[in-house]
């Protein structure tokens, strides 16, 4: 089991959402690879939901826009 945090590295407006630059999240996660791109980034899409209640894949239009974010294996 793996623990990263994502942050996201910029602010995004997007379908109604605002996501600001420095929201992050801490997301353990079975797979050892960056979880928005294992799994179809459900446990990052779940984080970002329970914490500030912002639906990624809306924002994204369907996927989370992995740009926006800087991930990190801690």
């Amino acid at each position: 089991m793996a623990l990263f945090r994502i942050t996201a590295k910029q602010n995004s407006y997007s379908n109604g959402l605002r996501l600001e630059k420095g929201m992050n999240v801490d997301v353990a996660s079975k797979y050892s690879s960056n979880p928005i791109m294992s799994n179809g980034g459900h446990e990052v899409q779940d984080a970002f939901l329970r914490i500030y209640g912002l639906d990624l894949k809306k924002l994204g239009g369907g996927r989370i826009p992995a740009h926006l974010f800087e991930v990190v294996k801690i």
